[in-house]
């Protein structure tokens, strides 16, 4: 996650912006190689190995969330206990992952940007007009095709492979590719998305990820902390465990000052 990786995702996204851009075309040519034009239908969409990829890539994605997730809600029940990982990879994961395939590719983009999916659109038997990646004003009414909501997800996995091991790194960072453009290729066959489409989910992730990344990591003025992440959330979640804790004739007393290090009940109580 660094300047030069994002100044080349940026320069990939921008030549193949103009190009779509300048000829839209090519979207139509690249989404005809997975349609036919005898039986009028994407037919990949009915094959069960290509659904089961489909639904496995997302088991993958959201697999690969599962610890931060868990992380966090046995904090918010069990404050006493410190975290189970690093808070600063919980809360990396977890914000990547909901910006990524929930906030801006199914609530912000395809929700207002009205391009019609490929399945739809009149050139492959559908009723709606093409319409290229930058114009909004198509005639999809919801869950529109830009960008690709799966291929976001798939593309989340650069969050993670941040977090390998340095020399792991750049092996990470190649398989999360090659799984963003796999999983998007799925969306492409079924006729759910065009090319680009996933090319711009992918560009979407990684710079929010960066983004992130920088924020969490990088930058001095905004860096986080494990541990003040660790003490914040006890301080959250105190109130609500001490209300419990009193109805079951327990009174735990006022949220405890964590020291860096604590490792057990018995620290953060003491």
């Amino acid at each position: 996650m660094n300047r030069t990786g994002l100044i080349i995702a940026l320069a990939i996204s921008l030549v193949f912006g103009l190009l779509f851009g300048l000829y839209p075309e090519l979207d139509l040519k690249v989404a005809a190689l997975f349609y036919d034009a005898t039986t009028k239908t994407f037919p990949l969409k009915s094959e069960t190995w290509a659904m089961i990829a489909r639904d496995g890539a997302m088991w993958i994605a959201w697999g690969l969330v599962l610890p931060a997730l868990v992380s966090l809600v046995v904090k918010l029940i069990r404050p006493v206990k410190p975290l189970m990982m690093s808070g600063r990879a919980m809360v990396f994961l977890l914000v990547t992952m909901l910006l990524t395939a929930i906030v801006l590719s199914n609530i912000v983009f395809k929700g207002y940007w009205g391009r019609p999916r490929p399945v739809v659109v009149t050139e492959f038997n559908g009723k709606l007009d093409f319409k290229p990646w930058w114009d909004p004003r198509g005639d999809c009414p919801k869950n529109c095709s830009f960008f690709s909501g799966e291929g976001a997800t798939a593309f989340w996995t650069y969050a993670p492979a941040a977090l390998a091991p340095p020399a792991w790194r750049p092996l990470a960072y190649v398989a999360a590719t090659a799984f963003g453009l796999f999983t998007g290729g799925l969306r492409m066959s079924f006729g759910g998305h065009f090319l680009t489409d996933v090319l711009f989910s992918g560009t979407v992730s990684f710079v929010v990820i960066w983004l992130c990344y920088a924020l969490i990591y990088r930058w001095p003025s905004t860096r986080l902390t494990d541990y003040g992440i660790d003490a914040g959330l006890t301080r959250f979640a105190w109130p609500g465990y001490r209300w419990r804790q009193k109805r079951l004739g327990r009174d735990v007393g006022d949220s405890p000052r964590i020291r860096p290090g604590a490792e057990s009940e018995a620290q953060l109580l003491s």
